[in-house]
């Protein structure tokens, strides 16, 4: 797993540059994500990327289509084995609706069923595991999508430079004291509780589940504003939990404020906690380098707790059971 995530800039910056066809003529006002686990993550990230655009987004993460899904939306469904039951769920409704269409996958029944029913399909490279291969995918769609998606070239070429600076500083090939993500794995509690932003719900997110699925543990993730209307009264009794606070380096003024507040709490209270700030740069950035820091961390804290982070065993019982 580790010598997949020491490549995700290069997996990246080939998926970006590669000779995979671009989507057809299509101008949606609303796009619909539909994807599990990793690929339902990709979808968060667009999500919070199209937050402040006229495009209104859903992300889909079961088995039904929102009822404001017409012919004029375009669905774009994300199955990285090509075999999630949810997803292809979801692709037999969109079909049905009429609606425009574009699938992705590493080939399984989602490539099958697109070729049968004449759905627009690209067929991506997966590595070692569905989590383990979020930028392949990202990258890939962010390519094909770019023609209906408002996000610059120059957004996408910034955010690869800083996952490169950022990969020789958390790589497995700095395995010392000056690696932030190990050293933040060597600090995690035994539960931790996540506090984000409005914007980084997408990385939380994804640092709650690489943190479930690598280091098999119990996570909690809050919006901080809202953690402030009741989440944080269970911090008044003793616990073991311990935040995180993910910081953007532009956050809004009043979103700063919340944070000073709960830091001054936390200090009165002695509860120890970390704060992580984004990069500088553009949404994707930000995100994409948050999320290839906690996943470094999620890794390195299931072998500091002597755990092989790629079998899922719970997930593949589920599964059988389908």
């Amino acid at each position: 797993m580790y010598q997949t995530y020491d490549k995700w800039p290069e997996i990246a910056e080939n998926q970006l540059n590669s000779n995979i066809k671009l989507i057809g003529d299509c101008n949606p006002e609303h796009i619909v994500f539909a994807g599990m686990g990793g690929s339902g993550a990709i979808g968060d990230l667009f999500s919070s990327i199209l937050s402040k655009t006229n495009i209104h987004v859903d992300v889909v993460k079961g088995y039904l289509l929102p009822k404001t899904t017409d012919q004029k939306s375009l669905v774009v469904c994300t199955s990285i084995s090509g075999n999630t039951i949810e997803t292809l769920s979801v692709l037999d409704q969109a079909k049905k609706i009429g609606c425009k269409i574009i699938s992705f996958s590493d080939g399984g029944i989602m490539e099958k069923i697109s070729n049968e029913k004449n759905i627009d399909y690209r067929k991506i490279p997966s590595f070692h595991s569905p989590r383990a291969s979020f930028t392949s995918f990202l990258y890939s769609m962010l390519r094909v999508l770019n023609p209906v998606l408002p996000i610059s070239n120059s957004d996408i070429v910034e955010s690869i430079i800083q996952m490169k600076s950022l990969q020789k500083l958390i790589w497995s090939k700095n395995i010392s004291k000056t690696n932030s993500a190990l050293k933040l794995a060597r600090w995690l509690p035994k539960i931790p509780i996540i506090y984000y932003p409005g914007g980084f719900e997408s990385a939380a997110i994804r640092f709650k589940n690489s943190l479930q699925e690598n280091s098999k543990m119990h996570v909690i993730s809050e919006d901080v504003i809202e953690a402030c209307h009741n989440g944080i009264v269970a911090m008044e009794k003793s616990t073991d939990i311990k935040p995180i606070l993910i910081q953007g380096k532009e956050d809004h003024i009043k979103t700063q404020e919340r944070w000073n507040i709960l830091k001054e709490f936390f200090n009165n209270e002695d509860i120890q906690y970390k704060e992580i700030f984004s990069c500088s740069g553009s949404i994707l950035t930000k995100l994409i380098n948050l999320i290839y820091f906690f996943d470094y961390v999620s890794i390195y804290k299931a072998v500091l707790s002597d755990i092989d982070p790629s079998p899922v065993i719970a997930i593949d019982f589920i599964k059988s059971k389908l």
